[in-house]
């Protein structure tokens, strides 16, 4: 199978193999061409070169097929939950999970019986306890995606692909989900799942295939590989060890930090935070989902409106009145959602890359040579597969789209960088 992008090679003649009842684990760093496969495979994208076969269940043959939009995918049994949800919070579960398909009574008007009978049908077989006429809002991540599940299944799906299922979800939401997995391989449903996790991986996951560089590499029983392994078919060399810089004492009272927040609430009713950041130090931040860790980073960088605390960079007291501020104080933020946070989709990757450093050009004069080397080393450093750097970003996977959003910031050599989710 072969896809390109505006001239670039998204996947080069790879291959995959999927088997009832299994658990197919799909890895590779971003860029790799695993979205973009299974896009193909689920309709959204149509290949250039290759060939689908998919077992008939009458003849018993493999036969030939084309998957030129999502619903001849749903069709023919393949569907996919995508990392966007695509339900609509303004209707109801039940309708969500029929939608286009909804029963009608013999004079063509909406059978809700019917309708909320099915969906209870289709919520039952992954054990979700939820009311079919349950609107969408006030629903939990984890709940919409068990949604998005019994839609795939409403559709006789033999193959449901899963694409970063567990990056939004809580510790307890992600063992459901992995329950609601294991009972659909019993099933005898075939389960494509694309994870950059390797314990989710090695803790589901019948075979695991790599590709790297839109490129297929191998196929593995997960029992027969190693972790470090897995790395090397993934990244194509061995990962070195490095050890964190230990030599900054936190707390430390001849240490000034470079950082530091007082009494900052995520939200208006939740406890207010303080903290300490130093030089060379990386401070990660934990908790689940809607614990708050993506709604501080807005208030530190200027997004959302701090209603009480203060922010002091290298011991001064900063007001952080938009992101303009943060910008000018020397921070950067590489946001959860890059498409609508991360970058202006209509723009070159250039101008993308570069936009966060056009106030330091104090002159108001642009040197062409100088901007060359600064996209042309981050295109090498960080790996990111295009055309050339004119190219509209929106034509980028997601994977290369994510190392664009890292460029801009790393070009801008800010002091104190937030990564929210930046794997994902």
């Amino acid at each position: 199978m072969s896809k390109a992008f505006a001239g670039i090679k998204a996947l080069n003649n790879v291959q995959l193999e999927l088997r009832e009842g299994e658990i197919h684990a799909l890895m590779g760093e971003n860029g790799a061409g695993k979205s973009t496969l299974m896009k193909i495979l689920a309709g959204v994208y149509e290949k250039d070169e290759g060939t689908i076969l998919l077992h008939n269940e009458d003849t018993g043959q493999l036969e030939t097929v084309e998957m030129k939009s999502p619903l001849m995918a749903q069709n023919l049994g393949i569907s996919m939950v995508f990392q966007e949800q695509n339900l609509l919070e303004n209707m109801s579960v039940a309708e969500n999970i029929f939608i286009g398909r909804e029963p009608l009574t013999k004079m063509g008007f909406l059978d809700k019986d019917k309708l909320y009978s099915n969906a209870t049908k289709e919520l039952g077989k992954i054990e979700l306890e939820i009311k079919p006429d349950a609107q969408l809002q006030g629903l939990s991540t984890g709940q919409m995606q068990s949604i998005e599940i019994a839609k795939a299944l409403s559709f006789q799906a033999r193959v449901v692909i899963f694409d970063e299922p567990t990056a939004s979800l809580s510790e307890k939401e992600s063992q459901i989900l992995f329950d609601i997995i294991n009972n659909l391989k019993k099933q005898g449903v075939c389960i494509v799942y694309i994870s950059h996790r390797m314990e989710e991986v090695f803790q589901l996951s019948d075979r695991i295939t790599v590709f790297r560089n839109g490129q297929y590499v191998d196929t593995k029983y997960t029992k027969d590989v190693s972790e470090a392994e897995l790395i090397h078919m993934m990244i194509g060399r061995e990962i070195e060890q490095v050890q964190a810089n230990s030599q900054v004492e936190r707390g430390s009272k001849d240490k000034t930090p470079i950082f530091e927040i007082r009494n900052v609430r995520a939200f208006p009713t939740s406890k207010p935070i303080s903290f300490k950041l130093y030089e060379r130090e990386i401070l990660g931040f934990f908790g689940l989902v809607g614990a708050g860790r993506t709604e501080l980073m807005r208030k530190i960088f200027g997004i959302d409106a701090i209603e009480e605390g203060e922010i002091y960079i290298k011991g001064k007291r900063i007001e952080m009145a938009s992101p303009g501020s943060a910008i000018n104080n020397g921070i950067g933020l590489i946001p959860e959602d890059r498409k609508e946070l991360g970058l202006i989709q209509q723009m070159s990757i250039k101008d993308n890359m570069l936009i966060s450093k056009i106030g330091q050009f104090k002159s108001g004069w642009l040197k062409t040579n100088e901007l060359k080397d600064i996209t042309g080393n981050y295109i090498t450093d960080l790996g990111i597969v295009l055309r050339d750097e004119n190219q509209e970003v929106k034509e980028l996977s997601g994977g290369n789209q994510q190392k664009v959003v890292i460029s801009k910031w790393l070009a801008m050599q800010p002091d104190i960088l937030i990564m929210d989710e930046p794997t994902r």
